[in-house]
């Protein structure tokens, strides 16, 4: 027997009746004293349909230390140490998934006891373990540990191939994917892999079409909560990118991205078809569809088309009633934004829109138009500084 530390090393099993169990070189050496409760896992004296390890299995006598097994020694399968016989079941389920721990209030099965218990606290509501620095609480004390980290700043888990900290385990997990490229969670409806379980959910209800996060001020649903987070600005006004060069401030990152490129200047994508260039590869594909006059984005609710997905955004208020833009100086609401600034000159009096006739002024560019119908008899659609 091995002495190395007192760990018994499995090198070759078998079954009832197919020879003598070897470890070390020496025989029948395995400690696991009684463990009768494991003949419940067993079928024909054998655990061997219990397990899906890549080694070979002991026979069940040998495992409930009917023949030579001594007290005290831990129990090594599929490479992981046994340290006692409840262990040793418990992680006997890992292979079974066996599940014996039910909640009595859902249909939700566990493992382990413990872990039925830290469930329980999902029905009750309680949260004995609060925070000395916040008012936040919590069902476990895991929890708190981890959040106290928020106040101290602390983290602990660095990755081995960048410089990025985390203060929470899992985090570091989810980010080492980054340097692995590793995807194991792959759609069965189409070709997408996803590197986190979370985000293969969030995209499984783009088949099934669920949308659980509903807006409390208006008909909109979502997907995922960060959508109905970037929603509800739009009925608070909150706009907290804001840009460092200008006073301008947007409600999405995104948005003061594609903005900071006005400052630069640059535009280094260029229209094949005619000399407009732009400062994104995606507004450069966006232009490319007035060429091909491409409409991919559908109305599921009439006919129209559309070619960018914020014009079918807006139509769709048409059919929803949403009017998320308002005043705050009246009751008004808008379903664009657009209307909502041309709404606002009727309370600051401003009249950009101004005839290069007769320097008739308007606050709205569609009564400039009608307005040069008494100068040229044509609809003008020209309403240069309007929208400024």
């Amino acid at each position: 027997m091995s002495s190395h530390s007192g760990e018994l090393r499995i090198l070759s099993v078998y079954g009832q009746g197919e020879g003598p169990l070897a470890v070390d070189g020496h025989d029948t050496l395995f400690a696991a004293s009684e463990m009768e409760s494991l003949s419940s896992l067993a079928a024909d004296h054998s655990v061997a349909k219990s397990l899906n390890c890549s080694v070979r299995l002991v026979r069940l006598e040998e495992l409930t230390g009917h023949q030579g097994g001594c007290k005290g020694r831990p129990g090594v399968l599929c490479g992981k140490v046994i340290p006692n016989n409840a262990n040793m079941i418990v992680h006997m389920r890992t292979h079974s998934g066996e599940k014996p721990y039910k909640c009595d209030q859902c249909t939700k099965c566990f493992s382990l006891g413990s872990t039925l218990r830290r469930h329980m606290s999902t029905h009750s509501g309680e949260k004995p373990y609060r925070c000395d620095q916040c008012m936040k609480c919590f069902s476990l004390g895991s929890t708190l540990k981890g959040h106290m980290r928020t106040h101290s700043g602390e983290k602990p888990y660095r990755c081995d191939q960048c410089t990025k900290c985390f203060s929470h385990g899992p985090n570091l997990k989810l980010h080492m994917t980054t340097h692995t490229g590793k995807k194991p969670y792959r759609c069965d409806q189409c070709t997408m892999c996803f590197s986190r379980n979370s985000h293969l959910k969030i995209h499984m209800r783009t088949h099934s079409g669920e949308k659980p996060y509903k807006c409390d001020q208006c008909t909109r649903r979502f997907s995922h909560g960060s959508a109905l987070k970037i929603h509800m600005r739009t009925h608070s006004g909150e706009k907290p990118y804001s840009c460092d060069q200008c006073t301008k401030c947007f409600s999405q990152n995104n948005i003061l991205k594609n903005h900071m490129s006005t400052h630069s200047g640059e535009k280094p994508y260029k229209c094949d078809q005619c000399t407009m260039r732009f400062s994104k590869n995606n507004i450069l594909k966006n232009h490319m569809r007035t060429h091909s006059g491409e409409k991919p984005y559908q109305c599921d609710q009439c006919t129209m088309c559309f070619s960018l997905k914020g014009n079918l955004k807006i139509h769709m208020r048409r059919h929803s009633g949403e009017k998320p833009y308002k005043c705050d100086q009246c009751a008004k609401h808008y379903s664009q934004k657009g209307s909502l600034k041309i709404h606002m000159r009727t309370h600051s009096g401003e009249k950009p829109c101004v005839c290069l006739h007769c320097n008739a002024s308007y606050s709205d560019p569609s009564n400039l138009s009608l307005h040069m119908l008494k100068h040229n008899g044509v609809l003008s659609h020209t309403v240069t500084g309007c929208f400024d």
